[in-house]
């Protein structure tokens, strides 16, 4: 991009048309997050102004992301927020970006989860809290609990919890898995969307997607290692009746039913995504 006058119509075609040479994913969907970011507006609102010219320094800021996205960092990071279910979280190369895919699994256990009578949930690998400050946000009775592994994740659930003005209902605790747990407690609902990526599949990611953080990713050699302690360590923790819902690999379907079944869960289902992929298993504990 040259020294000139660009207006954000300039801008945006120069840059769609460079990115879909250079093979970027959603070129103008790209373009326009970019750049309504450097300038602060909605991307509705660009179109609302085609005419006016960026000054020299948010070209430069701009050109600056343009080229740190070419060199294969998340757009996501690089704006560092991702919408998920209607809100807006901070992300950056501590957490996992939210996909839409993992909606399916917050609207799973919203349809489980009462809106008219407390109830008590766990979330398992919470990342950046997305799922935990989605489902006390949608359920204002609900007393969310979170786990991960990682401090710096924490962080950042944290913060989206108090973006979101539910961090007085969203209590976090740092540690494997359901390791950091108070002994005794019980939960209505655990969900998970815990990494389940083959190991051997890694390096065959997109390059944006292998700058997300390996330990949300690697699943083990079959992808199932850390589901298969989620299952384990969950149903002792579940009340008689209560659902565990996991977020697993579009092949996996077969093998974590087995785990579930095997484990002594009940109306075990795997449920696909709209895609049609293999994405949600479901598990009760027994009412008995």
């Amino acid at each position: 991009m040259s020294e000139q006058a660009w207006t954000i119509r300039k801008v945006l075609d120069w840059t769609r048309g460079h990115f879909d040479k250079q093979d970027i994913d959603d070129p103008r969907l790209t373009s326009e997050i970019l750049l309504g970011h450097v300038l602060c507006l909605p991307r509705v609102k660009l179109y609302m102004d085609l005419d006016r010219p960026l000054s020299k320094e948010e070209l430069g800021t701009y050109r600056g992301l343009i080229q740190r996205r070419l060199a294969g960092e998340p757009t996501q990071y690089l704006v560092g927020s991702k919408e998920f279910y209607g809100r807006r979280f901070a992300v950056d190369p501590r957490v996992l970006i939210p996909r839409s895919e993992t909606e399916l699994l917050v609207e799973a256990v919203l349809h489980d989860v009462k809106r008219d009578a407390p109830s008590r949930v766990l979330d398992v690998c919470t990342g950046s809290g997305c799922i935990a400050v989605t489902i006390a946000a949608e359920r204002p009775q609900a007393s969310v609990w979170a786990t991960d592994l990682m401090p710096g994740a924490l962080e950042v659930a944290k913060a989206n919890a108090e973006a979101h003005q539910v961090d007085s209902r969203v209590t976090f605790f740092q540690g494997d898995l359901l390791a950091p747990l108070p002994p005794g407690s019980t939960f209505d609902v655990i969900v998970s969307n815990p990494p389940y990526v083959k190991t051997g599949d890694l390096k065959t990611l997109q390059r944006e997607v292998q700058r997300e953080p390996k330990e949300a990713l690697d699943g083990g050699p079959e992808g199932v290692t850390l589901i298969a302690r989620v299952v384990e360590g969950a149903l002792p923790r579940l009340k008689p009746g209560g659902l565990l819902a996991m977020e697993i690999g579009e092949d996996e379907g077969a093998a974590v039913k087995a785990l579930l079944v095997r484990a002594g869960y009940h109306d075990v289902k795997i449920e696909k995504d709209l895609a049609r992929h293999e994405r949600l298993a479901l598990g009760r504990r027994a009412m008995t």
